[in-house]
């Protein structure tokens, strides 16, 4: 009996890691744009998403630098690529969308490190 606790105890751990990688995925911001207050300059970032369709919570982060959280909304689409939808407001570029292949984050606002 013990045997098959220590079996089920493994193999939740093994598949916890599948669950999170469906609501994570690496982008690339080729110029620096605004989320929120936080102005994130261009890089390779990890996003990822939480809580219940359709309000999300989206952090956007990038190895030493501060994460951004920033709550969204959630669209099921089927883009089929990655995309960052951008506008461009009194010569800032600020981040309004990002396009993964099987949804769409249209984010609201932001809050930073120090916010």
């Amino acid at each position: 009996m013990k045997r098959f606790f220590g079996y089920a105890i493994i193999l939740a751990l093994l598949s916890v890691p599948a669950f999170g990688a469906k609501n994570s995925q690496s982008i690339t911001i080729s110029s620096p744009v605004k989320v929120g207050n936080t102005q994130l300059p261009a890089g390779q970032y990890k996003v990822t998403w939480t809580g219940a369709s359709p309000a999300v919570q989206v952090t956007i982060a990038a190895k030493g630098l501060g994460a951004v959280t920033v709550p969204a909304k959630e669209v099921e689409t089927k883009n089929g690529r990655v995309a960052l939808q951008i506008n461009n407001s009194n010569g800032v570029s600020v981040l309004q969308a990002i396009q993964l292949d099987n949804v769409t984050l249209q984010l609201e606002s932001a809050s930073g490190p120090g916010e």
